[in-house]
């Protein structure tokens, strides 16, 4: 118990260190400058498809923003709904009808595949105007300069995807806030600290900018209409078979959550860890859980209790408190309350909870359908599964 109990607790002391690092790194990005526009330069067209499903939090106000960006260049955005009976298809023909200049309203033709967000972008990209497609999710806003960034990137002709760190803002209940902590604290310095450090580029389906020529050199959204985490597999791509590399943008993009329930974060967080364990090497998942030191240590120290291994404890369980918050603190101007404290506890425990859970489950259920995540994040229906997997058992019977 004593060998188990030092070897969790300096697990743990390392994975602080590393949050420090990533924190850093985190700080040092936000601080440089953006790259300088090339003079003369003309801006791109650029279309900004946003599939849409259900109302999310404040879905007016987000799509008032996207209507009136600061860009000098002509864009368009490009709303999709499943078909008219989504909540969301009133939202977007009352927004077409305030800014018909800006917006349009497409339905998605057919369903080729079982991801349910790609169904919509290949309808999407095939109305498109422009050759700069921006994929952008229903519940985000922007900071000013947002496509001034993306095409400045592009200017470079060795640039094949820019994406952006993700922090989240506007909680008014304790799931939002959980919600909100968790893409600041972990998710955007993930990205940023990954791509800095390690040269690994984590793509997040937030914000995702391609060329045209591009998508359909990889074939298309159609290549990964059965992906769960096509955004992550398209960035792998782009690298991988063009040759391109992958920009993560200076500003971040927010996540709204405002009303998520505590019940609802963690159903969330069940999917992701999901697709996190089908997406990269075994290695790689376990040593994700250094990132979330306090579980490690509290485990460390219940297997030997002493005043020392409480006392370690204690202070990894500040001092990810501080890095949690200090790192949401540089990604977004909005200020965090006393409620966050706590909530750094909960996030943890529950993200540990979900970690766990992926080691030994690779369902999720999404959006009503029960689907099986293979390797690669690839989504098969459970009756598809089951069918395939009757031939090996009746072999063994026999």
């Amino acid at each position: 118990m004593l060998l188990a109990s030092t070897v969790l607790l300096i697990a743990a002391c390392f994975g602080l260190f590393a949050l420090t690092v990533q924190f850093a790194l985190v700080l040092r990005h936000r601080r440089e400058a953006p790259p300088a526009a090339r003079p003369g330069a003309v801006r791109p067209g650029i279309s900004i498809l946003k599939p849409l499903c259900g109302v999310d939090d404040d879905l007016e106000a987000n799509l008032a923003q996207f209507a009136a960006l600061d860009y000098a260049g002509a864009y368009e955005v490009v709303l999709g709904v499943k078909d008219a009976r989504d909540p969301a298809f009133a939202v977007a023909r009352a927004a077409v009808a305030r800014w018909p200049h800006v917006m349009r309203l497409e339905v998605q033709e057919g369903e080729p595949g079982h991801n349910p967000k790609v169904n919509q972008l290949i309808t999407l990209a095939d109305r498109a105007r422009f050759d700069l497609l921006v994929i952008s999710d229903s519940n985000t806003r922007v900071a000013p300069g947002y496509l001034e960034e993306i095409a400045r990137a592009f200017e470079d002709p060795e640039v094949g995807c820019v994406t952006h760190p993700v922090t989240g803002l506007g909680e008014r209940t304790f799931g939002s806030l959980l919600d909100n902590l968790h893409l600041g604290s972990s998710a955007a310095a993930g990205m940023i600290a990954a791509k800095r450090l390690a040269g690994q580029d984590i793509v997040v389906g937030k914000s995702m900018a391609l060329r045209r020529e591009d998508v359909d050199a990889l074939g298309g959204f159609f290549s990964v209409k059965d992906v769960l985490a096509e955004d992550f597999v398209i960035g792998q791509w782009v690298t991988r078979k063009l040759g391109r590399r992958v920009v993560v943008a200076q500003t971040p993009v927010f996540n709204v959550s405002l009303r998520k329930s505590v019940l609802s974060f963690f159903q969330r967080y069940l999917r992701w860890s999901v697709i996190h364990r089908t997406a990269v090497s075994p290695s790689t998942y376990f040593a994700q859980a250094l990132l979330n030191p306090t579980p490690l240590a509290l485990l460390g120290a219940l297997l030997a209790p002493s005043s020392q291994t409480a006392a370690v404890c204690l202070c990894v369980a500040l001092g990810k408190v501080a890095v949690d918050l200090s790192t949401v603190r540089a990604l977004r101007a909005q200020p965090l309350t006393w409620d966050a404290v706590p909530a750094v506890f909960a996030k943890d425990a529950l993200l540990f909870t979900a970690w766990v859970y992926a080691l030994f489950s690779r369902t999720v259920n999404w959006r009503g359908t029960r689907l099986r995540v293979g390797r690669g994040t690839r989504l098969v229906p459970l009756r598809t599964a089951g069918l395939e997997a009757a031939p090996s058992r009746r072999i063994l019977a026999g």
